[in-house]
């Protein structure tokens, strides 16, 4: 697959994929599904990502399954920490449990008549299965497998993947189902008290994410992050992206705005934190803020507010909640 066709996709930045608190979108997954199915059926891309996809490759999220007392706890854990692996906004792992069968779904909006979405939950559920059998150390075999996907040509790609030929197309809901007894048997790998510790590390990994929704979403994230560090310039932020400065600006323009508004927008709300949550004078607050001194801040308190930045300090936000940057940049 050419690189040009993803390297800018959101979240595929080497910092990003380097990163565990980077929760890349569903919107990203597909696309790169989509590329990939021009070159190949999704039943087998399904199977190859599958492969690729080694214990340990997903963080924390494997080892919630692999390290439980048994297979089912784990992968109860796994369907509630699903935010650590996946787009919570589309994509969902349910298990149901009757007592005598166990049901894995992987529930997601995607159009299952669509090929790259079918391709991501038949690699969903055969990612599930490979870290079952891993936490049972013993192959896994469902009792059947529904798929909402339409009926390929062929399948013996997810016949490989599944390890059965009891596959359903066209279901309501993509699913393994299990003998419960499967996957209630010990876990020969437990540790004692450490499934404990791996939910409080995802809880932990959850609560300090950063969901990348778009690219104006990541940008903005990159650039409070370069004005914590005192050094808001557009070559920094460049930086931080991996592009040119030039790129930063066409794509910024791209989106309607420029560095100009962004750079205004975050100061704005800078400013009116520091004015209602410190004791900070107004000098200070300019000098953290990037204004050359104070009459150049409070020329901008004006234009933004309508007031001084004394009165909007005792106003403590309540008849100023918003000004013109904020609405016009921020979404």
């Amino acid at each position: 697959m050419p690189k040009e066709g993803y390297a800018r996709l959101l979240g595929l930045a080497p910092e990003h994929l380097g990163d565990d608190l980077c929760r890349t979108p569903t919107t990203t997954i597909i696309r790169l599904a989509e590329l990939t199915t021009v070159h190949a059926p999704w039943t087998e891309m399904a199977l190859a990502l599958a492969r690729r996809s080694r214990i340990g490759a997903l963080g924390v999220w494997d080892y919630l399954v692999t390290s439980a007392p048994t297979p089912l706890e784990g992968i109860q854990d796994a369907a509630t920490y699903f935010g650590t692996v996946g787009d919570t906004s589309t994509d969902a792992l349910h298990v149901g449990d009757n007592g005598h069968q166990v049901s894995i779904s992987h529930l997601n909006q995607a159009d299952m008549a669509y090929e790259a979405g079918s391709a991501v939950s038949a690699y969903a559920l055969g990612g599930c299965l490979q870290r079952l059998s891993d936490a049972a150390q013993r192959q896994l075999v469902p009792l059947r497998v529904t798929l909402a996907s339409e009926t390929p040509r062929r399948h013996h790609s997810l016949i490989d993947l599944f390890g059965t030929r009891a596959i359903d197309f066209e279901a309501p809901v993509s699913s393994m189902t299990f003998l419960a007894s499967d996957l209630r048997s010990p876990n020969p790998q437990a540790q004692p008290g450490l499934s404990a510790l791996l939910r409080k590390h995802a809880e932990q990994t959850l609560a300090s994410s950063v969901a990348l929704h778009d690219w104006l979403d990541l940008f903005r994230a990159a650039l409070v992050s370069v004005h914590d560090e005192g050094a808001v310039t557009l070559a920094a932020a460049a930086r931080r992206l991996a592009v040119s400065p030039r790129t930063l600006q066409r794509r910024l323009n791209e989106h309607g705005t420029t560095w100009r508004d962004e750079l205004e927008a975050l100061r704005q709300g800078h400013i009116a934190r520091l004015l209602h949550h410190t004791d900070l004078t107004i000098d200070a607050i300019s000098a953290q803020s990037g204004y050359s001194d104070a009459s150049a801040l409070r020329r901008a308190v004006k234009r933004w507010y309508g007031t001084t930045p004394a009165s909007l300090r005792r106003s403590g936000g309540q008849s100023h909640s918003s000004g013109p940057a904020s609405s016009s940049h921020r979404s």
